[in-house]
């Protein structure tokens, strides 16, 4: 881990049990940053690990203490990438580009993380972060399973339905998906998921005004077509950004869900 973790500053934690750093890590040779949130545990006991990947892009979506620590609260060692070019690291995001390096990255640290369970690794995607987490799973097959959370599983559908991301999407992509569609095809994992070796759970509002239902939906008919294994919570009254209780209700149910899926398990 050290290898890959060239800085490590701890900073103030709004939870007494959980120490907060920001770090900076190498990946691909850039410097990124990012927050790793450790539990403080008095057993020898090694903890499930999480890597919690942001939507948005550079400000938009960025990385809230909060809630790393909601999840670190439930247990878990949690690493939060802010993804390349961001609060002061290096490089240029790419909306699931090669910024998914850094995903992958974050993802090792935890494996070689002297207090996690290497058979209890675990994604959580929010927005963007869906695809990052579904590209970081086939990339890795060590991954235990995944969350999609109100996630992006679609590229071209995010083009389509998003015209205010457009201008974005095009200058950080290279161009359209009618120009360029191989760029969107490697940005959409649906079509890959025969070689996905993760237990998947999509959690999704079906009022989301940012990431519609309909991602969730490709999603899971794509994981139902090659037998994999999903479970999908979906819920009829919320849209992009759950109501803040059953936000935290829904997190620690999906917590449990993480917890219960161990790689040794699934063959």
């Amino acid at each position: 881990m050290m290898k890959m973790i060239i800085d490590k500053q701890k900073v103030p934690s709004p939870h007494s049990y959980i120490s907060l750093y920001l770090i900076t890590y190498i990946s691909d040779g850039l410097k990124v940053k990012g927050y790793l949130a450790e539990p403080q545990t008095l057993t020898r006991e090694k903890l499930p690990g999480l890597v919690y990947l942001r939507g948005g892009i550079k400000n938009v979506g960025m990385v809230r203490i909060q809630r790393v620590i909601q999840w670190a609260a439930e247990g878990f060692v949690v690493i939060a990438p802010f993804y390349r070019g961001n609060k002061g690291g290096e490089g240029q995001e790419d909306f699931a580009g090669e910024d998914r390096e850094d995903a992958h990255t974050a993802c090792d640290i935890l494996f070689s993380h002297p207090t996690v369970d290497p058979d209890s690794i675990h994604l959580i995607g929010f927005s963007r972060g869906g695809v990052m987490a579904l590209l970081t799973a086939l990339n890795n097959k060590k991954v235990a399973s995944l969350i999609s959370w109100n996630g992006v599983t679609d590229m071209f559908l995010t083009y389509e339905e998003r015209v205010d991301l457009r201008r974005m999407m095009k200058r950080v992509i290279g161009g359209t998906p009618n120009k360029y569609p191989e760029r969107y095809v490697d940005r959409t994992p649906l079509d890959q998921l025969q070689d996905l070796q993760s237990s998947v759970l999509i959690i999704h509002g079906m009022k989301d005004e940012h990431v519609s239902i309909e991602h969730a939906y490709r999603l899971e008919q794509a994981l139902n077509q090659v037998n994999k294994k999903v479970d999908a919570w979906y819920y009829r009254d919320y849209t992009h950004h759950f109501p803040a209780k059953e936000q935290q209700r829904i997190l620690t149910e999906a917590g449990k869900w993480l917890k219960a899926q161990r790689k040794h398990g699934l063959g």
